[in-house]
Formats: structure tokens, C-alpha cells, sequence
């Protein structure tokens, strides 16, 4: 359950009263688990996987009555909306205005804590907020199009001081309520699993502050980007165009960038996934000039040497990788190395196969478990567009002839030698296809569900399934 999913009347989800109502029911429902997807800013596309900033929050989570309750808003000041489907251009352009009102009213008599969040956060806080700083200044175009002065970091930055500390302001108060609900929900004994994209948006602090950490040309364009070679699912692959990491570079420094990427992930979260996690293994190098992914080359990535180096540092940081799609023997073996627990999807166990990796019953105890993902339909909707023939495999596959077959699925879950279950709450609530998260390759309408909050009735349910195989 995303934070933006959450209900209320301020047009998208946010850190307030319900996301702690959220955490006192799934305590009430003996889960002791909550998935996010990765908190970071969005633009274009909206997607959480491609961001400004791999280290900051998103603005919008703030919770607008916590500001009005501090007195840093008037009730007035505060647009209300019905809860809909997350609008992300109204939301853009109305709650910029209304947080820049609080701000005027924190600036004028700042906290000693908000001198210390900036002190000890100044390592990626400064470049984050002279960054968008500047982009407002090209009112949000991305920094490749700059002037080369500012592209290239050459100018006088100081202009942007004043515009800056707005953005600093944000990622305050982001991170006061964000770490607020985290304690307490561990105080309840939940842990918060995290979401991190493996990959940077080209558009993003990252690579504007630091290029020589990414594969580019000497005038900073992408020398090679991201993607998947094409499979089963596209004819074409899919061509992401992040750029690669320079992983030679990065050894040089012991990676210390991605030490302090994932100190920074288990500051905000217990547990953290990472996406796409097969390209620390081996990834696909795109030349920045195609068009479609049909044309790469795979390349070794930096192994267990990386982890190595993070679990000295951080003490064996709990970490899910994400190993789904085509995997080359030496993913399995990096994976098996680091002995983070994998991914099971139950909505690709149904091909006629009884040894399908994904089928329930063929599980060990190190995975984690899922009825499908944020890039899968619910599994109402999936099951729905099934053809009949597909309909009556997964039934005798399952031996279950029932109606409710999301049900009867999260079942079999919990049945199995998984050491963890995680549902998405739509399947919980048995939602159609119409509250599906994200339709990968697609632009518009996507991850704009949010709940109404029936998910309160839910609660018995939960716990009595979660009681019957003795996962309490």
C-alpha cells in the first residue's frame, strides 16, 4: 500500500491521521509487514522510479492538517478534494502554493532541530535543493537543456540561496512526519519495507552532481542507457534510458556512493527491496542513440564485491532483491551469495507446469512471496481477462472451483513454506482491474489508486487467516 493510495480529502495520500490509522489496522490484522513503493519525488509520468532524487521525499506526503495543526496554515489556505484517483497535474500545481504559505510562516522563526536536519543532511540536502532551485528557474525542464554554465556547475550559485531553502523546508518536514509514522510503526511491531529503484533518472542531482559516477560523453549527454533485451512480453524490449553506473569508477571508491544510498534506505525504512537487482549481477548496455532495446550488450556487474563492502559498513542491512524475468545463472548465483531472500509470484504460476518456480507448493522457506506486484494487475483483474481455457488451468490447477479465486489464492500463499507473505491491498480487498498500481511501458493513469478506507472491516479476516497457518 503506497503512501499515495492512502485516503483523504487533500487529493493524494499523506503521513497524517489515516497512514496512522493504516498502521493500526494492519496491527489489528496481525501483519506485521508494510510495503511502500520508493517515496522519492515524481515528474514526468508521475512514476516513483523516476525521480529527481534518489535520496529525497516527496513533497505531496506531507500532511497538510499536521502544517494547519502547527499553525504553519490557516484551514482556508488548503484546498480539499473528494477521494479520487490521484490527479497529479492538479496536484502539482496547487500544492507547491500551499506549502510555500507554510514556509513563509517556518521561516520566520525556524526550530533548532531544522538547523540540525540541514547540518547533518547537508552531504545530499544542498545539491538537492540548488538543483531544483535552478529547475524552477527553467521552470522544470531538465538540466541538459540548461545554459552551460549552470549544466556544467560553473556559475555563481548563490542566486538560488533563498529559492533553495524552500526546498530544504520540504525535505524537513517530509522527513519529521515520515520518521513520526515510521516509529510508530514499529512501536506496534511492524516493520516498513522499502522500495529502491536500482537505477537514477538521467533528470535527476545525481548525475548533474556528480557525473563521472555514470557512463557520459565530455559533453554530458548519455553514452549508454538501461533497458531489457526484448522477451516474451516485448518484441522491442524495453529501452529505459537511465544511465548506466560507472562501476569501475565507482570500485575506485569503494563504492561508497551506494554505502551511503543504502545508510540512508535503512534510515527510512527496516527492510529495503531493490528493483531490477539481477543488474548488480550482470545488465544490458543500450548505445544512447537507439530507439528500441533490440540491440546491447550484457555486461558484468559489480558482484559481491558490493555487498561485501555494504554489509561491512552496515552490518548485513535486510534487503529483498528482486530477481524476476530472464535470469543468467551467475544472477542466481550473486542472489544465493548474498542470501537475500528472492520473489515468488503467484500470478505467473499457472502455465500447466507442476515444477513452475511460482506455483505455491514449489517454494523454500528463503522468498518472499506475492500475489502480484505493483506492475501486475489485481489479481481480480487478472484472473477477468484471462480466456476461458487459461480460466479452467488455473482452476484445476488450483483444484478450486469456488468464485472467489483472489481468496483462494492469498490462501495458498499463507499455506506455503514462504518465510514471508506480502499481498497488495486492492487483492486483499478483492478490487477489479480498474485499481491496478501501474501498467509498465505506459504514460497516464497510472499510480493514481487510492483506497477508501474499508480496509478497517477487513482486520478479522486478516488475523484469522494469518492465526490459521500459524503466521501471528
Amino acid at each position: 500500500m503506497h503512501i499515495s493510495s492512502l485516503p483523504n480529502a487533500r487529493g493524494i495520500g499523506s503521513l497524517g491521521k489515516e497512514a496512522y490509522e493504516f498502521v493500526d489496522f494492519l496491527a489489528d490484522a496481525g501483519l506485521t509487514l508494510w510495503q511502500v513503493l520508493p517515496l522519492c519525488p515524481t515528474s514526468y509520468g508521475d512514476s516513483p522510479y523516476q525521480s529527481p532524487s534518489a535520496l529525497a521525499g516527496n513533497p505531496y506526503f506531507i500532511d497538510i492538517d499536521t502544517l494547519i495543526k502547527d499553525k504553519l496554515l490557516l484551514p482556508e489556505e488548503a484546498p480539499t478534494y473528494d477521494i479520487k484517483p490521484v490527479d497529479y497535474a492538479e496536484i502539482y500545481f496547487e500544492r507547491y502554493e500551499t506549502l510555500k504559505k507554510a514556509y513563509v510562516r517556518f521561516i520566520a522563526k525556524p526550530p533548532k532541530a531544522y538547523t540540525k536536519f540541514k547540518s547533518e543532511n547537508s552531504f545530499w540536502l544542498d545539491d538537492y535543493a540548488l538543483f531544483m532551485a535552478i529547475k524552477e528557474k527553467h521552470d522544470m525542464q531538465a538540466w541538459e537543456t540548461w545554459e552551460d554554465e549552470y549544466k556544467h556547475r560553473t556559475a555563481d550559485m548563490s542566486e538560488f540561496d533563498k529559492a533553495a531553502e524552500f526546498h530544504k523546508f520540504l525535505q524537513y518536514e517530509f522527513t519529521t512526519q515520515w520518521l513520526a509514522l515510521k516509529c510508530y510503526a514499529n512501536s506496534k511491531g511492524i516493520k516498513i519495507v522499502g522500495d529502491m529503484p536500482i537505477y537514477v533518472a538521467y533528470d535527476s542531482v545525481e548525475v548533474w552532481s556528480h557525473p563521472e559516477q555514470f557512463m557520459l560523453n565530455e559533453d554530458l549527454s548519455r553514452k549508454v542507457v538501461a533497458g531489457v533485451p526484448p522477451d516474451y512480453f516485448s518484441a522491442d524490449g524495453q529501452l529505459w534510458g537511465n544511465p548506466l553506473y560507472n562501476w569501475d569508477y565507482m570500485k575506485s571508491t569503494d563504492y561508497s556512493w551506494w554505502v551511503m544510498r543504502m545508510a540512508m534506505a535503512m534510515r527510512l525504512y527496516d527492510v529495503v527491496r531493490i528493483d531490477h537487482f539481477r543488474a548488480f549481477a550482470d545488465y544490458y548496455e543500450i548505445a544512447a542513440d537507439r530507439t528500441d532495446a533490440k540491440v546491447g550488450e550484457w555486461r558484468d556487474g559489480p558482484g559481491m564485491e558490493l555487498f561485501d563492502i555494504i554489509n561491512d559498513k552496515l552490518g548485513d542491512p535486510e534487503i529483498i532483491a528482486e530477481d524476476l524475468g530472464e535470469l543468467h545463472d551467475c544472477v542466481r548465483e550473486l542472489v544465493n551469495n548474498t542470501g537475500f531472500p528472492g520473489m515468488k509470484i503467484m500470478q505467473f504460476a499457472f502455465d500447466g507446469n507442476p515444477k513452475n518456480d511460482f506455483y505455491y507448493t514449489n517454494y523454500g522457506n528463503n522468498c518472499v512471496a506475492y500475489t502480484g506486484t505493483h506492475d501486475n494487475d489485481t489479481t481480480r483483474g487478472w484472473f477477468d481477462k484471462l480466456t476461458d481455457s487459461e480460466k479452467n488451468i488455473v482452476r484445476s490447477t488450483l483444484g478450486y472451483y469456488g468464485d472467489d479465486i483472489t481468496a483462494e489464492i492469498i490462501d495458498r500463499l499463507f499455506s506455503s513454506n514462504a518465510d514471508t507473505v506480502i499481498i497488495p491491498m486492492q487483492d486483499f480487498l478483492n478490487l477489479s482491474g480498474k485499481a491496478r498500481m501501474n501498467t509498465p511501458s505506459t504514460l497516464g493513469g497510472n499510480w493514481a489508486w487510492r483506497s477508501k478506507p474499508t480496509w478497517t472491516r477487513k482486520a478479522k479476516t486478516i488475523r484469522k487467516l494469518v492465526e490459521k497457518y500459524n503466521r501471528l
